[in-house]
């Protein structure tokens, strides 16, 4: 039996992506701790020992279906059409994992849901995939990577729903697999003239609103609880209508593969929480073997 040995919430910022120079520069002399984040969310997966890693990738917006990329095989240059002036000229080469893909539509055509398997070679990246790429050293690994759309014309039960399929088809698969939600919490952009509240640009205090910052905060300890039925209750009314980027999409399919309601993984933050941009960044990582 296939088994998720473990599970993150993971930021993709794409500031992350700059040079060390430029990214010192512009935190006053401290650097995000989302950097080193990124080491210690290595040493999990290393320790998980996996044989796939799943990218729920909050950039990757399909239409009708949560998309499963199937390809064998990816390479390329990638650049952002949302950020070229920097993010542009990242060689990329990885493989997939086309049996875990079909197995996630199978499930769901099973299950009456919207999960549907893609394998075209000209389907482009999106950098929540390949920032975790690059950063958690997944090429060098040679771990398969498969990538997971959100859907957006769904609501969020809908992405519960893929979250199921996904964790059923993960169980007949015989594979162990690492689930990485790509994504922020609160995302909603500060104004392109805005002025840092605070000389360090990452620091949690430049999140966009207070609010926001104190409804990301209140998640974040229901998580590290691991009583994310207390997140779904509140979804609706507060989570949904800050809103998360993709409107959680990334933590709801993620959450729904490991339980839904009933999971009590507890998550361990392995970076301070940070802005980027306004949008609230963090990494927590779920320990499922012992959950």
């Amino acid at each position: 039996m296939g088994h998720i040995v473990g599970a993150a919430l993971v930021s993709h910022h794409p500031g992350l992506m700059q040079c060390e120079e430029f990214r010192v520069l512009m935190g006053a002399g401290s650097d995000s701790d989302l950097i080193p984040g990124y080491a210690r969310l290595r040493e999990k997966i290393a320790a998980a020992k996996p044989d796939v890693v799943m990218i729920l990738d909050s950039h990757w917006f399909t239409t009708g279906y949560h998309m499963v990329d199937g390809a064998a095989r990816y390479q390329g240059s990638y650049i952002s059409d949302e950020m070229p002036w920097y993010l542009h000229g990242v060689p990329y080469d990885y493989r997939g994992h086309p049996e875990l893909a079909l197995a996630i539509e199978a499930v769901s055509r099973e299950q009456g849901g919207y999960n549907r398997a893609i394998n075209h070679p000209e389907l482009g990246r999106q950098y929540a995939t390949i920032n975790l790429v690059k950063q958690l050293g997944l090429e060098l690994a040679d771990i398969p990577v498969v990538t997971v759309s959100s859907c957006q014309n769904c609501d969020w039960p809908h992405f519960l729903q893929s979250g199921e399929s996904i964790g059923e088809a993960i169980r007949r698969s015989g594979l162990r697999v690492v689930l990485l939600a790509s994504g922020a919490l609160s995302h909603k952009f500060n104004p392109i003239d805005w002025k840092p509240n605070h000389p360090r640009i990452f620091h949690e205090s430049n999140v966009s609103r207070p609010e926001n910052i104190a409804s990301d905060k209140g998640a974040i300890a229901l998580m590290e609880q691991g009583r994310h039925d207390s997140v779904l209750e509140r979804w609706q009314d507060e989570y949904r209508k800050m809103p998360w980027e993709a409107f959680g999409a990334h933590y709801l399919q993620m959450l729904g593969a490991m339980g839904g309601a009933a999971c009590r993984a507890k998550g361990e933050a392995l970076s301070a929480y940070e802005n980027a941009r306004g949008t609230g960044n963090i990494h927590i990582w779920f320990d499922q073997e012992t959950a």
